[in-house]
């Protein structure tokens, strides 16, 4: 089991990136977007691409949790059989200059969907892409996959991200980020020691464009989801406080996907909103990688004979 935090009792920082994980710049049709690769450490090919999508306010350092080895979607990843390009989205990371104010939901649906063709052109194979999305990584996740041409995703895996919010989103763009610390975390020993050390290295501000989208979610959401054709699975956090989650809700959730062929949702005990850098994202990730098995054998059994 991972230790948990105390922020009085902290580990030293230790940066950087897991072994085997690299630093990668893609083209989104001239915008650079930068992306951590991890690919199977045996040279054979990857049996599935698996694309994560940061939330709002982080980068895509946070897949590569630095504060305990079993954080790591990226390592873990290619330890099973997979390629694991998390991308910094528009607006941070290297596109962070070029984009000021960062892009709308929409804009990044675009913008994305240049720099995956980019990735599949030089650095990971061709074929349907597996999403694992956090926050308003799961909306933009959900932009990709509506309307998405066939064959283009093997399915969605979301955490952190409903279409019902329990606080207003308006909260996002207030300048004193420590009233969100209770939505943004929940009970800090949840995480393993050393995260609040670590996370200078992952968190960055969250541009205006990105602010004003999640506040537009409720109308985005009414017109993406029942557009979403692949298998969907929602994670949530026992401690999540953006997103109400009651059985009501989370079955209202599920009925807005009415093109779906499937849709999952799960709760994780003892997580906050930030699963994938708790002492519970282990099991998070496997289960979204047992998901992406299902959605494979799926997508095997249908293929034409």
């Amino acid at each position: 089991m991972l230790t948990t935090a105390h922020p009085a009792h902290e580990a030293t920082a230790s940066g950087g990136l897991s072994p085997g994980v690299r630093r990668i710049t893609l083209d989104a049709a001239g915008i650079p977007l930068s992306a951590l690769l991890s690919e199977p450490a045996d040279g054979r090919p990857p049996r599935a691409t698996v694309v994560a999508l940061h939330g709002g306010g982080m980068g895509a350092g946070y897949f590569d949790g630095q504060a305990h080895p079993d954080v790591s979607l990226l390592t873990l990843g290619a330890r099973l059989g997979c390629a694991v390009l998390a991308l910094d989205r528009p607006g941070y990371g290297a596109s962070a200059p070029y984009l000021l104010a960062g892009q709308s939901l929409l804009e990044q649906a675009a913008t994305v969907r240049a720099a995956l063709a980019d990735a599949q052109a030089r650095h990971v194979p061709s074929g349907p892409l597996f999403l694992l999305a956090h926050s308003f990584g799961g909306k933009l996740a959900l932009a990709l996959a509506a309307d998405a041409p066939p064959d283009t995703y093997l399915g969605l895996d979301i955490s952190g991200c409903g279409h019902r919010p329990a606080v207003s989103a308006a909260l996002l763009g207030r300048g004193a980020r420590t009233g969100l610390r209770r939505l943004n975390w929940g009970p800090l020993q949840l995480y393993p020691d050393g995260t609040f050390s670590e996370i200078g290295a992952v968190v960055a501000p969250m541009p205006e464009q990105e602010i004003a989208s999640a506040q537009e979610w409720g109308t985005l959401s009414r017109r993406l989801l029942p557009r979403v054709r692949v298998p969907v699975r929602f994670t949530f956090a026992e401690h999540e406080a953006w997103w109400r989650q009651s059985d009501a809700d989370l079955a209202d959730l599920a009925e807005q996907f009415s093109a779906a062929p499937r849709v999952l949702v799960d709760r994780l005990s003892a997580a906050g909103h930030n699963i994938s850098l708790g002492c519970a994202a282990r099991a998070y990730h496997l289960r979204a990688l047992a998901f992406l098995d299902e959605c494979l054998d799926a997508g095997a059994r249908s293929a034409p004979r």
